[in-house]
């Protein structure tokens, strides 16, 4: 009888916090399978490396592995880097059979998580319709150069704004593509709300989050009359784990659909020369032989994560009166201005300039 176990792929930080975060993701999915092996590594930067973790699933007698990136969007390292580091890993194991998983993607659950961190930050438990109409929330995403990655970081933005009512919201990155967190946070200023969350979409610390509370700090030095609020990132929160254990049993069920082969579509497309391949320390090199090598020099474009498919959250759409329809820039503007006014014209000019001059210029 075939053993199975659980490979948990992650893309690793110089930062040692974020190490000992994953870890502790790791011990709670095996609190949830106890009878399985669990095991994690990383594409860079920390040890154990993803080759590491799973030399240790085949040395402790497993024949099928389950693996799933532990990514919020599926951009290059989930598309493209853990499928080649898992392909490499079997060939060379051929009586190893491993399946490759969802990444977290926008589950309920996740969802929730990043409400969960909201609602904490504003010390309530729930939010009643008009309460947050004076307050912006800003959502940071780690930016990538995949635009369905990073339109589902938007999409985040939408759901949380609608289901909590914020007075208006935006999306900036911490990366990559545009917005970037200062520019951004500098344009949510002049939209005249006196309390801005600021929320990173991000599953554990290192420098990343570091940089982005930095930024709010600056601009907040800018700005005394607004209170900024900034949410912790997401951790090993129950739903966060939740939503592990759902892609995990996807796998051994053979419920997934839209991406049910994705090493196989990842063999593919390399046929096609249609990836490119980061040759990361996890597919050649142990990171503890050389203490420099767990955080190399060479820098991989971190396309972070993910890519939502299809959960459109219907809960039994009804016609009636819209909850918000008396938010101050909802759907009552249009009718109190008139369809017909020049959408531009509301603004000040200097915020059309500066809007402009923003587009101009390079992400940070």
């Amino acid at each position: 009888m075939s053993k199975t176990g659980i490979m948990i792929c992650g893309h690793g930080s110089r930062a040692k916090s974020a190490e000992e975060e994953f870890a502790l993701l790791a011990k709670g999915l095996r609190a949830r399978f106890p009878d399985m092996p669990v095991e994690y590594g990383f594409l860079e930067y920390s040890a154990p490396n993803i080759h590491m973790g799973l030399d240790a699933l085949r040395d402790a007698g497993v024949s099928e592995i389950i693996a799933v990136p532990g990514m919020l969007f599926a951009a290059t390292h989930a598309k493209n880097d853990i499928p080649s580091v898992l392909i490499t890993y079997q060939e060379k194991n051929p009586g190893l059979t491993i399946h490759y998983g969802r990444e977290l993607g926008l589950h309920p659950q996740m969802i929730a998580a990043f409400e969960a961190r909201i609602l904490e930050a504003l010390g309530i438990d729930h939010v009643h319709d008009g309460d947050l109409y004076d307050t912006m929330l800003v959502v940071v995403g780690r930016g990538t150069s995949d635009t369905l990655a990073n339109a589902e970081a938007a999409r985040l933005t939408r759901i949380v704004t609608e289901n909590f009512g914020f007075g208006w919201s935006e999306t900036v990155y911490s990366g990559v593509t545009f917005p970037s967190v200062g520019r951004g946070l500098e344009m949510a200023l002049k939209l005249g709300y006196k309390k801005i969350v600021v929320a990173p979409y991000f599953l554990f610390s290192g420098r990343l989050i570091d940089r982005i509370y930095g930024y709010v700090d600056r601009v907040a030095a800018m700005a005394p009359d607004v209170t900024f609020i900034k949410t912790h990132y997401l951790s090993d929160q129950d739903h966060v784990i939740d939503t592990f254990v759902e892609r995990i049993r996807e796998v051994r069920t053979g419920e997934i659909t839209e991406t049910s082969d994705l090493m196989a579509s990842f063999k593919d497309r390399l046929a096609r020369g249609e990836v490119d391949i980061h040759h990361h320390h996890a597919e050649f090199r142990d990171p503890l032989d050389d203490e420099t090598s767990a955080a190399p020099d060479h820098h991989h474009g971190h396309d972070h994560d993910h890519h939502h498919h299809g959960h459109d959250h219907d809960h039994g759409h009804s016609h009636g009166v819209y909850r918000h329809i008396a938010h101050p820039n909802g759907p009552r503007t249009m009718i109190d201005q008139g369809v017909c006014c020049c959408f531009m014209s509301q603004f000040p000019q200097e915020v059309i300039d500066d809007e402009r001059a923003r587009r101009r210029q390079p992400a940070e």
